[in-house]
This record gives C-alpha cells, structure tokens and sequence, in this order.
C-alpha cells in the first residue's frame, strides 16, 4: 500500500505542485501537443514561475535563463530527445522532473542510470516463473519506465546517462531514432504514442563518465545548464530549496538568516571559481564539485543540528562540520586547499570572526 501523500518524505512534483497544474490547466488557451497536460507555453510558465490572469501565483521551479527553458520545451515538443548537460548540482534532475511532471502530469518513469544498469532495465525484462511456464508472452514480459512511456504518451527519464556502459546507452538509439522498441522473442515491436520523449540528465565531472556515442549524441538536441551566473541568483535558489526542503523534512529550526545563506555561497562561488568575489586574491580550488545543490545541503544539515541540538538559530557552528566536509572530499590534497582559505581569506574578513573560530575547531 502506499503511504499517504502527506506523509512521504519526498513528494513527486506533481504532488507537490498539483494545485499550481492545475490552475495552469484551467488558465490555459494554447494549443497543446497531443498527450501533453499543458501548452509549451504554460510547461514555461509553470519551471519560470508567474501571476495567472486570476491573481494566482505560480512559483519558480528554475532560477536561471528562460530561454533555456524554452528551447528545452520546444524540444520536447518535436520527436527530438532531450539531454540536459551541465556539472553536478545545476539542477538537471530537478528540471527534468518538472517538465515531465508539467507535461505528462507523471514524473516516476524514471531509469537510474549506473554502472550496473543493464540493457533489460532500459528496454524490458522477464517474469522467468511465467517464462519458464508458457514461454515468451506478453503476460511474461515486464516492461521498463521506457516502454511504459512509449505505450502512453509520456515522459521517460533517464538520469545520469553517462554513468550507465557505452553500449547500454545505444540501445536507445533505435527509441529515439525509430520510436520503436522490438521485442524480437515475440516477433513484435512496441510503437511509441504521440507524446512520448525521452529526458536524458548527464555530466562530465564525475569519476566513471562513459562519453555518449556520435550516433546517440545526435539523436538528442542538448541543453547545457549553467552554474547560477551571479551571486544573488544562487542565493534566491538556495533560500528557496532550503525553505522547502526545510518543510518537508519538519526541521525544527527558523528559517536561516541570509547572511548565513550568502556566506556559505560566496565560499562555495570563490572555491569554484579559483578567486575571491572582489577578483583580488586568486586562491586554489578544491577537487569537490561545490555545486548550488552541496550548499542547500551544508544549509539543511546545519539547520538539523541547530534545530535537534542548539535553540533553533542557525549559527556558523551548526553549519562548520558540513561546510568542511562538502569541501575537503582528498583529505590531503583539499584539506591544504582549505587551510589555506580559511587563514587568508575568511580569517581577514572581520564580521567572519565567528565562522572561521568554528571552522578552526572543527578542523
């Protein structure tokens, strides 16, 4: 049985936003692909965020460029895949589940792409005790999220594509090129519906990348989404996720105050970027990735600790233990890297006193 929505620890999107779907569905107009909840025009509305006719307001699911979220849709909307491609943490998972929750109103045909993800698990696979009973059938065979969608008319996902082996990853090339899926051991093929996609999200910083085919590469159109361009937007992203995370978890904490939030980023930006915000003293960079999504986490797990184990208020020693451990993944090669931050840069900012004391007694 499933558990009541209001009790999961992590609503699908078109949970969590149903009532927003569903103002959007009445609001709009405009024509609509076949199979598709919304228009393209709407699916934009709802990941940029707007204020209908009727005075309801739709929140922002991206911060970010809306044209890219246009070309993304406008993909979408032809028989082209769609591969979001960026570093760790610019949000590919989480524009993924929302243009499919927004577009085929069900996000969950969702393949993990790993090491070990086999071709059955992208294509199909077997009940072997019916098998094994009546031979090949239909009643035998058990089909992936991929065939689910290509029967229905919606979004599949597959997350992390380059973790998965190359020759894996090729068995969608006939999907995407054919829309077709042959299950030869029945003399048969599954023929994909009017608005059925693939999403594909992958990266190139992870250790264990397998690089996509020519012929794969060109069955998709990509969509590279960038770390956050400035500060006060990576800001807004994490005060937003961290509020809502924060609801969802029932974390027993008030809300972080910005200075919190904007200190953790503009460490995490200067890391990345090899250079302090001012561009006046260059420092070295960590081997971790230091993404907007590892800042929401110091954020969260700070607020855990304050909330379980402090009054409540978020203070920079709540927050030391999992700012160090996003950073220094080599503990010796970033633990230097560090060091040396934390004495010539966040030592000489004077209303930093407090964080660099409980980053030097956590270290």
């Amino acid at each position: 049985m499933n558990a009541p929505t209001q009790h999961v620890m992590r609503q699908h999107a078109e949970q969590q936003f149903a009532q927003e779907l569903d103002e959007l569905r009445k609001q709009d107009q405009r024509p609509k692909p076949e199979n598709w909840m919304l228009s393209p025009w709407a699916v934009v509305q709802y990941l940029m965020g707007a204020k209908l006719d009727n005075g309801f307001e739709v929140s922002a699911k991206y911060i970010g460029s809306a044209r890219l979220m246009e070309i993304a849709v406008a993909t979408l909307a032809t028989d082209r895949g769609l591969l979001l491609y960026g570093v760790p943490g610019t949000a590919k998972s989480w524009v993924s589940e929302h243009l499919a929750a927004a577009i085929s109103g069900d996000s969950t045909l969702l393949i993990q792409g790993t090491a070990g993800t086999s071709e059955e698990q992208l294509r199909y696979g077997w009940n072997y005790a019916q098998l094994l009973a009546n031979g090949p059938s239909d009643k035998a065979l058990v089909p992936s999220p991929l065939m689910q969608a290509m029967r229905s008319g919606k979004i599949a996902r597959v997350e992390e594509l380059t973790r998965i082996p190359a020759d894996v990853q090729d068995s969608l090339i006939t999907v995407l090129s054919e829309k077709t899926l042959p299950i030869p051991e029945l003399g048969s093929e599954v023929q994909a519906v009017r608005g059925f996609s693939v999403i594909a999200t992958a990266n190139n910083r992870d250790k264990g990348v397998n690089e996509l085919s020519a012929a794969l590469k060109r069955r998709f159109n990509t969509v590279v989404l960038p770390v956050p361009g400035n500060e006060d937007d990576e800001v807004a992203i994490v005060v937003k996720r961290v509020a809502e995370m924060g609801r969802a978890l029932q974390l027993p904490a008030e809300p972080p105050a910005l200075k919190e939030v904007r200190r953790i980023v503009q460490i995490f930006r200067e890391l990345r970027n090899g250079r302090t915000e001012d561009g006046k003293t260059q420092i070295k960079s960590p081997s971790a990735t230091l993404s907007t999504a590892e800042a929401i986490s110091v954020i969260n797990s700070g607020m855990a600790l304050a909330g379980h184990f402090g009054d409540g208020v978020l203070r920079p020693v709540d927050m030391a233990s999992g700012l160090i451990g996003a950073v220094v993944k080599d503990p010796v090669q970033d633990q230097v890297v560090w060091n040396e931050y934390l004495e010539t840069v966040v030592k000489e900012r004077s209303d930093w006193k407090d964080l660099y004391r409980a980053c030097r007694d956590q270290s």
